[in-house]
């Protein structure tokens, strides 16, 4: 296991949900974080002092991340903050638009594909020349149980969390033996605000009862950036809903 103190750690769509608790958490660890957001900057300033108050270095920039550009200039802007180069990428902005079959458009699946899945590779592309420099780097991108069931919120959605197994795998291939780890992390179901309008007997459908947590999630993250012989996985937090 590595020791994770004095590190440094980007978290897309740290806002809030699982993304904050996974922020959090590694501050918790002594990982200086810079967490991004799109909109919601009172609640992103509310995770920076967050962090702070745990004793580490913190900063919350606000990114599109489908602006290939915009992303360039806050990894840069990231690593000024922190002091050096990320050590551990976390890809979990996203978006979830429910679309049935007669309501998907064209729009619905580029933002989809350019939200939840180019936005990690260009992530990535970003954070990852330092990493091999350093021989040293973790890459945990943020899937769901729709990439392996195709879930309840349309076929757009579940592509879109099917290509970060891809992505991770092409990756973790190429990377293998050079310190660098890229892995997933598939969740079901976690209480966060994504799942507050389903229906109240949603959480019927997994197995272990109820629904999954973000701490739940976030002691992965934590796993998969301190250790360095997990790669190319998806690890599957989901209480039972796809067992492979």
């Amino acid at each position: 296991m590595s020791e994770l103190k004095g590190r440094t750690a980007l978290i897309t769509g740290g806002s809030r949900g699982i993304g904050k608790d996974a922020a959090l958490a590694l501050a918790r660890e002594g990982v200086s974080i810079a967490i991004t957001y799109r909109d919601q900057r009172a609640a992103a300033d509310e995770v920076r002092q967050q962090a702070e108050a745990l004793g580490v270095a913190c900063t919350a920039l606000q990114l599109d991340v489908r602006d290939a550009a915009a992303i360039r200039g806050v990894v840069a802007e990231a690593e000024r903050a922190l002091g050096g180069a990320i050590d551990v990428l976390v890809n979990n902005a996203g978006v979830a638009v429910p679309r049935d079959l007669d309501t998907l458009t064209e729009d619905d699946w580029h933002e989809a594909i350019t939200t939840n899945l180019t936005s990690a590779f260009l992530l990535t592309q970003a954070v990852l020349p330092a990493m091999r420099q350093r021989a040293w780097g973790r890459i945990i991108n943020l899937s769901s149980v729709a990439a392996q069931i195709g879930g309840v919120v349309g076929p757009h959605y579940a592509a879109s969390k099917a290509g970060l197994h891809g992505l991770t795998h092409g990756y973790a291939r190429f990377l293998a033996g050079k310190g660098v780890t890229v892995n997933a992390i598939a969740p079901a179901l976690i209480d966060t605000d994504m799942v507050k309008g389903l229906p109240a007997g949603a959480k019927n459908l997994i197995p272990v009862g109820r629904y999954g947590t973000v701490d739940e999630i976030s002691d992965v993250v934590v796993m998969l950036a301190r250790n360095a012989f997990i790669t190319g996985q998806t690890i599957n937090v989901n209480g039972g809903l796809y067992m492979s």
